[in-house]
C-alpha cells in the first residue's frame, strides 16, 4: 500500500513540474560559432531530457560490453562450483547407502569441478575409504592435513587409517599433534589417555585427564571418578615396588570414589596394616553398600589380622546383614527373580558359605546356599562341591557337583565392552575407554529361552539324589552264595543297599528290582545267575537293567589311583559277592 501511495504522490510531482514547464514564457537561444538555435523552453527540456536518457542508455550500453569478459568469467566458475556441490552433495549421499561406484564418480566429478572446496576432499578421502584403498584415503588426508581449514580432519582420518593398520605408535603422534592444535579434540584426548593407560604412564594419564577438565570435556564427578580410578591402578602397580607411593595414591582415590571395589580393598589393606581396623572396616563396608563385591567381603573377613577361621565367619555374617534392604531376599519374591537377581544378598550367602567352609561349620554353609541349589551358578556349584568333599571325603558327589558347575550359569564378572576378565582394569582392552570395567554378568550367559546344550547325566542326578554317606561294618560270611542283584543307576552313593549285603534263602527267590522310569535298552541282561545245586524257582519275569553310563564330560577315576572313602565302603563288584567266593575275596583270596 505505501509503495502504491508513493508511486502516485510521484505521478503528481511529474504532472506538477511538467505543467509547470509549459506554463513558463520565452525563448532559449543556443550560439555555437556560426550556430544559431532558438526555441521555447518547453521544448528546449523536453530535448535536454531525451540527451539525458540516450546518455545514460550509451553508458549502460558501453558498460555491459566492458564487462562482459568478466561476467563470462563468474558465471563459467558459478557453474562449475554448482556442479562440485551436486558431485559433493550426491557422493555423500551415495558414501551413506554405501554404493561405492557411485561414490567414487561424484568424487572424481567434484575434483574435476572444486578441487579446493573441503568436502571435495573430504568426499575423495571417504570414497577412497569404502573402496578399501588405504593409500588413496591417506594421500587424500595428508592434502587435507596441510591446510589451515581441514588440518585437523586431516589428522583424524590419518589417526583411523593408522588404526586400521595397527600402528599405535603412528596413532598416537596424531592424537599428540592433534591436542596441541585443539585441546578440546575428544577424539585426540581420548585415544592419548587411553595409549598412556595401556602404557603404565599413570602421571601422563592424571596430567590428561586435568586437560579435560580444564577445556570443559567432563564434569567434575566424572573428574573424580576417573582420577580415583587413575590412583588405584597406580597404586595396584606399585603396591610390591613403592608402597608409601601407592598408599598415598589410593587412599586418596578411596576419597574420590569411595564406591570403587579396588581401592576400597587396597585402602582396607594398607589400613588393616597399619591396625587402623575400624578404619578399614568402614572403607569396605561404604563400598559394599553400593556394590557387593566377593572381594570386598574376603577384604571385611581378614581385616583384623591373626583371628580364627569362627571369627571371621562373624565377621562377614556381620557385612552380609548390612546389604541394602532392596537387594535382600525378602524384597523380591522368589517366583519373580531368580537368586542370581538379588546381586547384594548372593554376594552375602556367598561370602557367608566360603568363611563356614573355612570355619568348618558345614551346617551353617548348606543353609547359606539352599536358596540357590536348585538353579546353581558356577560359585555356587563349587562351593557344594568343596562342602561334600572337605565334610565327607565323598569324592563321588563332590564330582557331580563339579560337572554340574561346568553347564551352570555364569557368575557375574569385570566386563566391559563385552569384554570377562578375572580381574579389574582401569581401560577397556576393546575401545580402551576410562573405568569401563563392572562387575555384571556377562551378556553371553543372561537367561533365554533357549533349552540347555548337555543334558544332566545318571551319575550326577544319581549321587545329588543319594543321602549323606555313613560308615558301615561288612556283614558276616555265609556259607551258601545268594544271588547277586546287579546294581541300578539309582543306588550310586556310599551307603551300601540292603540287597547287596543280605543272604537269600536257596528255596526262595529274590524280588527283582523294580523298572527303572527311562527306556530300557534292546538287550536284557539277566539280573540272577543260575547255580546247578539251587532248586529251579518258578518263572519270574526279569526286567530290563539300565546300564551305567557315564556322562561325556567325565573323566572318570583311574583304576590305579588312590582309592576314596567311596570305593572303600561299597568295595569291588568281586567283594559284593556272597557265599564262598565273597568270603575268600573279602580275606584277599
Amino acid at each position: 500500500m505505501l509503495r502504491i501511495v508513493l508511486f502516485l504522490v510521484l505521478i503528481a510531482l511529474a504532472a506538477a513540474g511538467a505543467a509547470w514547464v509549459a506554463d513558463q514564457t520565452g525563448d532559449v537561444i543556443l550560439t555555437w560559432g556560426s550556430l544559431r538555435a532558438e526555441t521555447t523552453v518547453p521544448v528546449f527540456a523536453f530535448g535536454l531530457g531525451l540527451v539525458a536518457v540516450a546518455a545514460i542508455f550509451a553508458w549502460s550500453l558501453l558498460s555491459a560490453i566492458w564487462r562482459t569478459p568478466g561476467r563470462l568469467r563468474r558465471s563459467r566458475h558459478e557453474k562449475r562450483h554448482a556442479r562440485g556441490r551436486h558431485a559433493i552433495t550426491h557422493g555423500l549421499l551415495a558414501i551413506g547407502h554405501g554404493d561405492t561406484a557411485l561414490a567414487r564418480r561424484h568424487a572424481e566429478a567434484a575434483r574435476r569441478h572444486a578441487p579446493n572446496d573441503p568436502l571435495a576432499l573430504l568426499l575423495h578421502a571417504q570414497s577412497a575409504q569404502l573402496e578399501g584403498n588405504r593409500d588413496e584415503a591417506q594421500r587424500a588426508f595428508r592434502a587435507m592435513a596441510e591446510r589451515a581449514d581441514t588440518r585437523l580432519l586431516g589428522l583424524r582420518g590419518l589417526f583411523i587409517e593408522a588404526q586400521r593398520a595397527d600402528d599405535a605408535v603412528g596413532a598416537v603422534m596424531i592424537a599428540e599433534e592433534a591436542i596441541k592444535l585443539s585441546p578440546s579434540s575428544t577424539w585426540a584426548s581420548h585415544a592419548v589417555l587411553g595409549f598412556r593407560c595401556a602404557r603404565g604412564d599413570w602421571s601422563g594419564a592424571l596430567g590428561i585427564l586435568d586437560s579435560n577438565l580444564s577445556a570443559g570435556l567432563i564434569d567434575k564427578a566424572a573428574y573424580r571418578r576417573q582420577r580415583g580410578v587413575l590412583l588405584t591402578a597406580r597404586a595396584l602397580e606399585l603396591e610390591t615396588m613403592d608402597r608409601d607411593v601407592a598408599r598415598e595414591s589410593v587412599m586418596e582415590a578411596v576419597k574420590l570414589a569411595p564406591t570403587l571395589v579396588p581401592a576400597a580393598v587396597l585402602a582396607a589393606k594398607f589400613q588393616s596394616e597399619a591396625h587402623q581396623v575400624r578404619r578399614a572396616m568402614k572403607l569396605v563396608e561404604a563400598a559394599w553398600l553400593a556394590n557387593p563385591h566377593p572381594d570386598l567381603a574376603d577384604a571385611y573377613a581378614h581385616v583384623k589380622l591373626g583371628d580364627a577361621a569362627r571369627q571371621r565367619l562373624q565377621r562377614v555374617e556381620t557385612l552380609a546383614a548390612k546389604t541394602p534392604m532392596a537387594k535382600t531376599p525378602m524384597a523380591k519374591t522368589p517366583a519373580a527373580k531368580t537368586p542370581a537377581d538379588r546381586s547384594g544378598h548372593f554376594e552375602g550367602q556367598l561370602a557367608i558359605a566360603r568363611a563356614a567352609i573355612d570355619a568348618s561349620e558345614f551346617a551353617r554353609a548348606r543353609e547359606a546356599l539352599a536358596p540357590y541349589v536348585n538353579d546353581p551358578t558356577q560359585r555356587v556349584a563349587l562351593l557344594m562341591a568343596d562342602i561334600e568333599r572337605t565334610e565327607h571325603g565323598d569324592g563321588g558327589r563332590a564330582r557331580a557337583w563339579t560337572l554340574r558347575a561346568v553347564r551352570a550359569r555364569h557368575d557375574p564378572a569385570w566386563t566391559a565392552d563385552g569384554y570377562v576378565s578375572d580381574r579389574w582394569r582401569p581401560v577397556s582392552p576393546v575401545t580402551g575407554r576410562l573405568d569401563a570395567f563392572q562387575w555384571q554378568t556377562p551378556v553371553a550367559s543372561l537367561p533365554s529361552d533357549r533349552s540347555t546344550t548337555i543334558e544332566s547325566s545318571a551319575f550326577e542326578e544319581a549321587m545329588l539324589a543319594a543321602p549323606p554317606p555313613k560308615r558301615v561294618t561288612a556283614p558276616a560270611a555265609s556259607p551258601v552264595e545268594p544271588a547277586a542283584l546287579a546294581p541300578s543307576p539309582a543306588e550310586q552313593d556310599n551307603s551300601p543297599s540292603p540287597a547287596k549285603e543280605a543272604t537269600a534263602a536257596p528255596a526262595e527267590p529274590v524280588n527283582p528290582a523294580p523298572e527303572p522310569a527311562e527306556s530300557s535298552p534292546p538287550a536284557a541282561t539277566p539280573v540272577f545267575r543260575t547255580r546247578a545245586d539251587l532248586g529251579k524257582p518258578g518263572p519270574v519275569p526279569i526286567p530290563a537293567v539300565i546300564p551305567i553310563v557315564r556322562a561325556p564330560d567325565d573323566p572318570g577315576i583311574d583304576d590305579e589311583g588312590p582309592s576314596d572313602e567311596f570305593a572303600e565302603q561299597i568295595g569291588t563288584p568281586k567283594a559284593q559277592a556272597g557265599g564262598w567266593r565273597g568270603f575268600w575275596s573279602r580275606w584277599g583270596a
